[in-house]
Parts: structure tokens; C-alpha cells; sequence
């Protein structure tokens, strides 16, 4: 196989955190990944978030899934962004990361800001702001996109509930104080629904930043005030396996997200179910790939 993969054209693509992520626990074994590259391929999916696990190089990596028939689409750096990140180290992994990347022929990544223990225990309403932390975590985040970039990666901020650019407020702020040469955009259509914002005009906003989607869609149970009141953590609300829905099953209108996607757009169109609300991630994914076939060729 060829240790080059082709540039991001609209595919449709998937995130297996459904077979990597169960129960709270995290498991990137190979015969995990090998399973979900089985079925994904098995379904018509052409792409998949490029994952590398410990110790593997980029060139054996695209071996690996080119042999199902996958390429490799954006992946994602994540994190904290606050004090307890030791902010060198961060910029190091993050050069480190974006070798790799590129090396899988890739020329962006999102970018994300989780967890943070406070909104972890209380999702989605903001929990625990603190000004001076988002500065700080602006500043970081600043520092770290432009290591990426200088690496070869554009970075596009990815909103994403339990982090420190979790409000409408915040990831505002982060957008307009980093400006477009330093920060793109990423939206994740659940996430920013789950935290009460609107993708739609959202996305229109920003579509001249655009270079990335989570297509994700929720049920509209744990949007409630009095859902939110609850008191529920994030990890106790993804598991009542009424909070992620696949696409068209839930409450975010997405014909009106791909209608605001700007003609320009030249990235994957990523589905994401993080815990299906059917039996298994194959009966998830092949849901959420016959929604894609419907509704992208509409689109």
C-alpha cells in the first residue's frame, strides 16, 4: 500500500469512539481498533479519524487501514488548557502530534479544551468560570495552534462540553481574540447543541473558517433546564444513552447545518456517535451511514 493518504474531499467519514470508549473507560488496543475497521469498512465508510496509536509509525498505520479500504481523516488535540497543563511539555507533544499527521498526508486537525473536573461534574451550564482562566487558556491555546501550524497542521477549534471553551461566550472570546490566521473552526453540531447554542447560525458565522465538522446529533432529554438542574455528570448523562443520537434521530436540524456549510468547504464530513442509543456500534454506524447516504447526496 501506499504511505500516502489523499487530501480531505468531502468523504464520509467516522469517529470509533463507540468501540474505543465504553463504560468510562478508554481502550485504543489494536484488536479494538482492527474490530471498528472491520465494521466501518463493512458498512461503506471511506475515512476515519486518524487515530495513531502508542508506538505505531504513520507509514504502518496507513497500511493498516488502507487495507480495509479507510484513509485517514482530521484528528483531534486535545486539551485542558489550564493550570494543571505544563504548557512546554504541551507544546512538545503538540509538535510531536503534528509530525505524525503530516506524515499521514493530513493538513489540519481540530483542536479541543477537556476535561475540566468542574464541568465534568456539571455539564454544559459553564460551571466554575473564572475570567483570568480563560485568558490563560486563550493564551495557551494561542501558543499551542501556532506550533501546529508551523508544523503543517491548520488547527480548528473544536467546541466540545466539559472544557473550558464550553459557552457561546467562551468560544466566542477564543475565536475573535485568535483571529482567523491563528485559529480556525471545527464545529461539533452535538456538543454546541448540548451547551445550548444553535449550530445553524453558528456555523454561518464562522463558515468563512470552516475546515472541519462533527456531524452529532442529541435527543432533546437532557437539554431541558430541568434535566439540567439534575445535577447529572457528563459521564452519567452519556450513559442513560438519551443524550447522543444518531443522525435524524434527535433534535439539531441538520439540513439547515449542511445548508450553512459554506459551497467553499473542502473538508470530511465526520460522524460521530460517542454512545449509540442502539444495541451496538455497528447497528449505530450503519444508521448514521445510510442517514449520510440520504441526506449528503440531498445536501
Amino acid at each position: 500500500m501506499s504511505a500516502t493518504a489523499p487530501p480531505a474531499t468531502r468523504r464520509i467519514a467516522a469517529n470509533p469512539i463507540p468501540y474505543w470508549a465504553r463504560d468510562g473507560r478508554v481502550d485504543k488496543s489494536r484488536a479494538v481498533f482492527e474490530q471498528a475497521f472491520t465494521e466501518l469498512a463493512q458498512i461503506g465508510f471511506t475515512a476515519v479519524k486518524a487515530d495513531l496509536p502508542e508506538g505505531m509509525r504513520a507509514a504502518e498505520y496507513l497500511d493498516w487501514i488502507g487495507g480495509h479500504g479507510l484513509a485517514p481523516s482530521l484528528s483531534l488535540f486535545n486539551s485542558p488548557f489550564d493550570e494543571t497543563v505544563d504548557l512546554a511539555a504541551e507544546i512538545e507533544r503538540a509538535r510531536r502530534f503534528a509530525a505524525d499527521q503530516v506524515a499521514l498526508g493530513l493538513d489540519r486537525t481540530m483542536v479541543s479544551s477537556v476535561p475540566l473536573a468542574a464541568r465534568q461534574a456539571r455539564p454544559a451550564v459553564g460551571a466554575g468560570f473564572d475570567a483570568d482562566r480563560l485568558e490563560r487558556a486563550i493564551d495557551a491555546c494561542g501558543q499551542v495552534c501556532r506550533v501546529l501550524a508551523a508544523e503543517g497542521l491548520r488547527p480548528l477549534h473544536h467546541s466540545h462540553v466539559g472544557g473550558v471553551f464550553e459557552t457561546e461566550d467562551e468560544i466566542v472570546k477564543l475565536l475573535e481574540d485568535l483571529g482567523p490566521d491563528v485559529i480556525g473552526f471545527g464545529p461539533d453540531t452535538g456538543h454546541l447543541r448540548w451547551a445550548g447554542i444553535d449550530p445553524v447560525p453558528f456555523i454561518a458565522r464562522y463558515a468563512d473558517r470552516m475546515g472541519g465538522i462533527h456531524l452529532k446529533d442529541v435527543f432533546a432529554d437532557h437539554l431541558t433546564p430541568q434535566a439540567r438542574a439534575a445535577g447529572l455528570s457528563y459521564h452519567e448523562t452519556s450513559a442513560t444513552k438519551r443524550l447522543w443520537a444518531e443522525p435524524g434521530l434527535g433534535v439539531v436540524d441538520l439540513d439547515a447545518v449542511l445548508a450553512a456549510v459554506p459551497a467553499s468547504y473542502d473538508g470530511d464530513f465526520m460522524i460521530e456517535v460517542d454512545v449509540p442509543s442502539v444495541a451496538t456500534p455497528y447497528a449505530s454506524n450503519e444508521l448514521s451511514f445510510a442517514w449520510a447516504q440520504r441526506t449528503l447526496v440531498r445536501a
